[in-house]
């Protein structure tokens, strides 16, 4: 089996420590001594050896990635040269793929998320590969615990097969981040998984939908299939990337095609997508906190107090959201840590770079 490991976000919900140098994949958030891609690599490295992993990343931060991953081949970091979304990151990849072994199982995952259950993940990718070898785009589908506004839902349509205890659905369709009333409903219908981003699928089947589906994108995989391995390579891909649309996989292929299924885990995951989603997976305390580096609290329940480079102290707190970074500091309710993007935002307007 390969691996793509997508390792292009930049994380803005969780601003003010992720930032478009250090983005969050590259930063010691759950664990104090490894950073998210390292985990990522280390929880998928018993299905697959270091040579069959690649990584699709910014050019601005491979440097780092194959300083974090040295395991990895340098030629398997693959750079971007300006981000286009995971729709050309996964073709990119899987043409990599493709140039070794057509016919070959890919799990392409995300860089940063959070796995707890290890062995039941990778028990459902061995399940999932074997759904793929008969042709079908395979998607990991998480069993919802709560109407989460911040996932996209797949609806399961009927099933269609069981693969070790597995079962495999039809995916209906997609509904990206849906409004609480529709994701409660969704939640209460037994009906719905949550979209994880990971996918299981044949090199030349997924290249084959995007062909299909994305003919701008397939173009230019045609023009650096003609070159892959070789010097020219990162001169055709700096001249073709920022001609690309800006697409993801799902809305590129997902959503049109007709072979996508899914198979409906539980695997303790998260996306780790704000601070609020961070609060939930650390350790607490008594009260209910969790409390990252030169931190003093006072009354405080229920909240995430973050410092780096600095002494926070909190007094009467409950609910809340602090982080300080040394040169700015993000102060919030746990309900609104969505919103954190409108600061990137704003600041992005506004031309304060430094702070991006």
């Amino acid at each position: 089996m390969y691996v793509i490991v997508l390792a292009g976000g930049g994380g803005t919900r969780l601003w003010p420590h992720s930032r478009s140098n250090n983005p969050k994949h590259l930063l010691r958030l759950v664990k104090s001594d490894t950073t998210m891609i390292q985990e990522t690599v280390r929880r998928i490295l018993p299905l697959t050896s270091p040579d069959k992993i690649l990584v699709v990343t910014n050019h601005k931060h491979a440097d780092e990635v194959r300083k974090q991953l040295p395991e990895i081949p340098h030629d398997n970091v693959l750079e971007e040269p300006v981000g286009r979304n995971s729709g050309p990151a996964v073709g990119y990849g899987a043409l990599h793929v493709a140039h070794v072994d057509p016919e070959a199982v890919i799990l392409t995952c995300p860089a940063d998320h959070v796995i707890l259950k290890e062995e039941e993940f990778r028990s459902a990718v061995k399940a999932a590969a074997q759904v793929a070898l008969d042709n079908y785009l395979v998607t990991m589908g998480i069993s919802p615990g709560y109407p989460d506004t911040g996932y996209g839902y797949m609806e399961l349509g009927e099933e269609i097969k069981q693969v070790d205890g597995y079962k495999v659905h039809r995916v209906l369709r997609f509904t990206e981040k849906p409004d609480l009333q529709t994701a409660t409903e969704y939640v209460n219908s037994g009906r719905f998984v949550w979209n994880s981003g990971m996918f299981i699928w044949k090199a030349s089947v997924i290249l084959e939908e995007i062909s299909k589906y994305m003919p701008n994108l397939h173009a230019a995989l045609q023009k650096i299939k003609d070159v892959v391995g070789t010097p020219e390579e990162r001169h055709v891909v700096n001249e073709l990337w920022p001609q690309l649309e800006d697409l993801s996989i799902d809305y590129g292929v997902l959503e049109k095609s007709d072979r996508v299924v899914t198979i409906p885990v539980d695997i303790g995951w998260s996306d780790v997508g704000d601070w609020g989603a961070l609060a939930e997976i650390l350790e607490k305390d008594e009260n209910g906190n969790s409390l990252i580096g030169d931190v003093m609290t006072f009354d405080t329940r229920n909240s995430l107090i973050y410092s780096s480079g600095c002494l926070v102290t909190t007094i009467g707190l409950e609910d809340m959201i602090v982080v300080s970074t040394g040169d700015a500091v993000l102060v919030c309710p746990k309900s609104r840590a969505e919103e954190v993007r409108k600061i990137v935002n704003k600041l992005r307007e506004m031309g304060r770079d430094t702070h991006l």
